[in-house]
């Protein structure tokens, strides 16, 4: 069952870090966007899904932190469930986490440093 409001809440904290945009999804929903990097996308208050390199999609699985694509499972997409209040901070803190990645393969890629406060 969807979590009112969760669409919502996680957008404003996306929308709270550094260089992020958002945008209609291709496929229905919300995209968060690095640049011309997808970090993730929601459907309504209920799935987002986001993706991430495999060795790491393959770790967030099997710790139970989020369940594999629901279209493309083999991929190194993931999708999350928003099923309860506290599951909003989990999508957030997931969202982050590619986030993260992404601006970090984005200073690799032009040989910038990343500060602490980008890790955040």
């Amino acid at each position: 069952m969807p979590v009112s409001g969760a669409q919502k809440a996680i957008s404003e904290a996306v929308a709270s870090w550094p260089n992020m945009t958002i945008a209609p999804h291709r496929f229905g929903g919300v995209e968060y966007q690095l640049g011309t990097r997808e970090i993730g996308h929601i459907h309504g208050d209920s799935l987002v899904d986001i993706p991430f390199p495999t060795a790491v999609r393959k770790e967030l699985v099997e710790n139970g932190q989020a369940q594999p694509h629901h279209i493309l499972p083999e991929s190194g997409w993931i999708s999350f469930y928003i099923r309860q209040p506290d599951d909003v901070g989990k999508a957030i803190g997931l969202l982050k986490k590619s986030y993260h990645l992404a601006v970090e393969q984005a200073a690799r890629r032009t040989g910038q440093k990343v500060d602490a406060e980008d890790r955040s």
